[in-house]
């Protein structure tokens, strides 16, 4: 079954031709060789590019790199690149006109000197690049850099529940429970069965993000990293910080862990796309607050195999599942804090923060948004909306709950929409 990707698709699709190069990043298994390598390549096919003029070469694949003479095994045994000479010579063989060729490289951090390799490509006007890649420098968000600011990052994340739904046999209800507990990353979807799908995430984790990581940066105590990944995952969308977690190692493991060690690995967890964090931002004063932050997952289901399905509040996935909506939709996305004076039983001036769960912007587009899962009673939703209230702005102010209600405004002007209608129409919040 193919799951059709069409938000990073027309993405592709409008950075034709722009002389940058395309440069598809995002967490391992999201799905990026499918997206270059048979959905764009079939657009391409019938937009009327002659096959001919679309190169593509998977630089894992033993097949391909035995058109250029190079062996897979060998690489691998040598623990060396591929080698950019023999490469350049195969893709000069196949350009035999003054036409537009797409050249579409798979797993391009495993060929020397890529970045060269590539640079001089942009020189050529008959040439549109596009690379994917994992591990290494492709795993990482600056890989913008490493073209001295001549490439074009799609990122790409796990499927939405949009996407996960077109695959999914069964109705929304049923549909947003599974996605919210085995998450989106593609081969998961399509895997039948629970216990399938758990060990599919399980074996994600531990053969691919875990190992990437400890490779790419060098990690010595695997054990360190695995116990924040761990603590990390019983935390979502709770406010951290390195020190707190240093408080953390030092109760439950007595462990000697510094604050500096703690927030280089939740670098390295970002670095990687398994982790985002959203910074807190003082509506009032207009400044962000460095510290604490909240972490989310970039996928449910490798936060919940983290901690082998223990642990699964639906108030916190639900806030992890709109942030990623958010972001997958592009918006940079914030923790709201909005201070207030008040008076206490004694009429004493007492200061507080209220918390909204997210600040949105894109362009010229501001929402308020509070992640509610239920609002049983009046004295529930009159607590959701306490901090909109305090908020002397006019920008939208919107809550989303798991309650099945249509869509309405109250007499503050404050949206309630359900979940399901906010994920399934990507237009939602601008209505």
């Amino acid at each position: 079954m193919e799951i059709k990707r069409d938000l990073y698709l027309n993405k592709l699709i409008s950075l034709k031709h722009n002389g940058l190069i395309k440069v598809i990043t995002g967490i391992r298994r999201c799905g990026k060789s499918y997206l270059m390598n048979d959905i764009f390549y079939n657009h391409l096919l019938e937009s009327g590019v002659d096959e001919s003029h679309i190169i593509r070469f998977a630089f894992d694949s033993g097949d391909d790199l035995d058109l250029i003479g190079e062996s897979i095994i060998e690489i691998e045994k040598k623990n060396r690149k591929v080698n950019p000479e023999k490469f350049m010579a195969f893709v000069r063989s196949k350009i035999t006109d003054n036409e537009m060729y797409y050249l579409l490289l798979d797993e391009v951090q495993m060929l020397d000197c890529f970045e060269t390799v590539l640079n001089g490509y942009l020189r050529k006007k008959n040439m549109d690049v596009y690379v994917t890649g994992s591990n290494a420098k492709f795993l990482s968000k600056d890989i913008i850099t490493e073209f001295a600011g001549r490439g074009d990052e799609i990122h790409m994340y796990p499927l939405s529940f949009a996407e996960f739904m077109t695959a999914y046999k069964g109705d929304k209800y049923e549909g947003l429970s599974e996605y919210m507990l085995y998450g989106g990353i593609p081969l998961v979807v399509l895997r039948d069965g629970q216990e399938n799908k758990a060990s599919a995430l399980e074996n994600l984790f531990s053969e691919i993000y875990v190992r990437d990581i400890q490779k790419r940066n060098k990690v010595r105590n695997i054990g360190e990293l695995e116990d924040l990944l761990n603590f990390v995952s019983s935390a979502i969308g709770s406010l951290t910080n390195p020190e707190k977690l240093r408080k953390t190692f030092k109760s439950v493991k007595n462990s000697k862990i510094t604050s500096a060690t703690i927030k280089k690995y939740l670098d390295f967890l970002e670095d990687s796309f398994l982790l985002e964090s959203a910074q807190r931002y003082d509506i009032k004063g207009r400044a962000y607050i460095e510290t604490p932050k909240k972490y989310y997952f970039s996928d449910m289901g490798l936060r919940n195999a983290r901690i082998n399905f223990r642990q699964f509040e639906q108030t916190h996935a639900m806030e992890n599942v709109i942030y990623n909506e958010l972001r997958m939709r592009g918006y940079k996305v914030d923790v709201g804090v909005v201070p207030i004076s008040e008076k206490d039983e004694d009429g004493k001036s007492v200061r507080k923060q209220l918390e909204v769960d997210f600040i949105c912007n894109l362009g010229s587009m501001k929402y308020y948004i509070q992640s509610a899962f239920a609002m049983p009673d009046e004295e529930k939703r009159a607590q959701e909306i306490r901090p909109f209230k305090k908020i002397n702005d006019s920008f939208k102010k919107i809550i989303i709950t798991k309650d099945i209600v249509p869509s309405y405004y109250d007499e503050n002007g404050i949206l309630t929409m359900n979940i399901y209608d906010f994920l399934l129409d990507a237009k939602s919040l601008e209505k």
